[in-house]
Formats: structure tokens, C-alpha cells, sequence
């Protein structure tokens, strides 16, 4: 079974591409570090090594689309609406660093473009979508499920077209760029409803035993019971 999941491979584009990334992913990083002590406390610090261990383990997964065709979870809206999007872009940044050292998932030379696309790129857009419905996500466990799965699938698409964007650049894979982009593009449309799912089911679990967890409801009055 072959994966279509976002993580590109060295030999995917050129040079120059593959360094210009790689330059903006480590501002995008760095940017993104110092927003981030505003952001971490007590609560956040904890959660934050949680969601991106979570997110390394559920990555390892793939789970089938397609006869022949596998994705797994990119995490970016997931970690924006648990630790907030600076936080979140970091755990995600270092997901993919520990991935692509150890396992080889993700190509070093496409490190750059890689951060760029999810969790800077996904994790951002993920999170403006959260930020945008979070009064139905206040509203309890199913408006949350809800924010969650729209926030996820946008996340994934627009991370998936960040790699299409990338490719016109500089692509020399040898394939059209427009046969690149209907099969990305429609492959992580049909990956976006998993990991909205995962995103849904995951978000709500947390703020049903701890919505104080959760940086996208903090401020609502939400309480999201368990129920039997």
C-alpha cells in the first residue's frame, strides 16, 4: 500500500526551492518561538509534550483511502486548537525534524517545505478556521466535533496545496504539474475527512474530562460532560 501523505521526499525539488523553504520555515519556527512564551504555563507545558508525542504515534498510522492508497494525520489543526498556534506549530515542527533524523520519513533537503506546509502553513489556517466557528465549538461537545472535522479537512487541504505551490517552484519529479495537483489535491481531500475525524473524536475526548486543557475554549463557559 503507498502513501500519499504530505511528507516530501528528497529529489522532489531543486535546490534553490528546497533552501528558499527551508530559510522561510525557520523564520516562520523562529517567529513562532517567541509567540510561544506567552503562551506556555503550567497546563499548556504538559500538554504540549503530549500532543506532539500523540501526534508522532498517530503518524505512524495509516489508514486506507484508496484501494492501494494510505494517509495518516498531519496534526496541525489538532495542535492549534489544544496549545494554540504558536505552541502548536512547534510541536508539529518537531514531529517532523525527530521523523525525518530518525525515520526517514521526509526527506532532509525537504525538511524546509515540509515544516512550511504543516505545521506552519496547516497549523495556521487550521487554527483561523477554529478561531472563526469557535462559538459553535462553545456550545458543546457536538459543536466542537464539528469545528474540529472543518477545521482538520481545511488544514489538510491547504497544506496539501502549500506541496502543489512548492512543486510549480521548483518541482523535478518529472510529472506535469497539473497531473500533480489533481492527485494531491483530490487524495487529501479524502485524507482530510480522516483526520477530521481523528481531530473530532480527539479535541472533544480532552475537553470532556478537561476543557481548561483546551486553549480554543478558554474563556467560554463550555463544560462538556461525559455521559454514559
Amino acid at each position: 500500500m503507498s502513501s500519499v501523505a504530505m511528507h516530501m521526499s528528497d529529489g522532489l525539488l531543486n535546490a534553490p526551492t528546497s533552501v528558499a523553504f527551508l530559510v522561510v520555515a525557520a523564520l516562520g519556527v523562529g517567529f513562532a518561538l517567541t509567540r510561544a512564551r506567552t503562551d506556555l504555563d503550567d497546563k499548556t507545558a504538559p500538554m504540549a509534550g503530549l500532543v506532539a508525542a500523540f501526534i508522532f504515534a498517530v503518524q505512524m498510522i495509516n489508514f486506507p483511502i484508496l484501494p492501494g492508497v494510505s494517509g495518516h494525520l498531519l496534526g496541525g489543526a489538532l495542535a492549534a486548537i489544544l496549545v494554540g498556534p504558536w505552541v502548536g506549530a512547534l510541536c508539529v515542527t518537531i514531529v517532523l525534524v525527530v521523523q525525518s533524523l530518525l525515520f526517514a520519513d521526509g526527506g532532509l533537503t525537504a525538511l524546509g517545505a515540509n515544516v512550511t506546509n504543516m505545521a506552519l502553513l496547516g497549523t495556521a489556517v487550521g487554527f483561523f478556521v477554529a478561531l472563526a466557528l469557535r462559538k459553535f465549538a462553545a456550545r458543546g461537545r457536538a459543536g466542537l466535533a464539528v469545528v474540529g472535522f472543518a477545521s482538520a479537512m481545511v488544514n489538510t487541504v491547504i497544506a496539501s496545496t502549500g506541496f502543489i505551490v512548492e512543486y510549480g517552484i521548483g518541482g523535478v519529479g518529472g510529472v506535469g504539474l497539473g497531473t500533480v495537483a489533481a492527485a494531491i489535491l483530490g487524495f487529501h481531500v479524502l485524507i482530510g475527512i480522516g483526520e477530521g475525524l481523528i481531530t473530532a473524536a480527539t479535541v472533544t475526548s480532552v475537553a470532556s474530562v478537561r476543557p481548561d486543557l483546551v486553549y480554543l475554549l478558554r474563556g467560554t463557559e463550555t463544560k462538556l460532560e461525559v455521559r454514559a
